[in-house]
């Protein structure tokens, strides 16, 4: 989950942090897996409206997984070009060899049960828009 008003810090919240990097010109960390993991991410606008979604019609006992799909999915790497490319100048990032422990390579939500039992939810911002808003806040 990210947004412009998350606090995303170097283990938690990537690509909010990767934004806070890249405005205050702070060397980021990419570590492990050599920045080819990939991530797909959720705008917390879309988690709100989920949310309300499901208060407006529970359905106790169920389980869903939240995130970008596919089409919000990329690596650690990809984001960053997208950032350098909105900004115009390279980021100052290093690499860190040994992965985090716990950390998988490749993680992508499938939202097939959510939007299957709340059809008229849909996520609002495509991973482009989410980076373009943190790269202006």
């Amino acid at each position: 989950m990210t947004g412009h008003s998350h606090s995303g810090v170097q283990l938690h919240g990537f690509l909010n942090y990767l934004g806070k990097c890249a405005k205050t010109r702070e060397t980021y960390t990419i570590i492990g897996y050599k920045g080819k993991q990939v991530r797909d991410q959720i705008h917390s606008h879309d988690v709100v409206q989920a949310r309300w979604a499901f208060a407006q019609n529970p359905r106790p006992g169920e389980v869903y997984n939240l995130g970008g799909r596919r089409a919000n999915s990329a690596s650690l790497l990809e984001c960053t070009s997208k950032i350098e490319a909105l900004l115009g100048r390279r980021l100052d990032t290093r690499f860190q060899e040994q992965a985090r422990k716990g950390d998988h390579i490749c993680y992508i939500s499938d939202l097939t049960k959510f939007q299957t039992h709340y059809p008229e939810w849909r996520l609002s911002r495509s991973l482009d828009q989410i980076i373009e808003e943190l790269v202006r806040a």
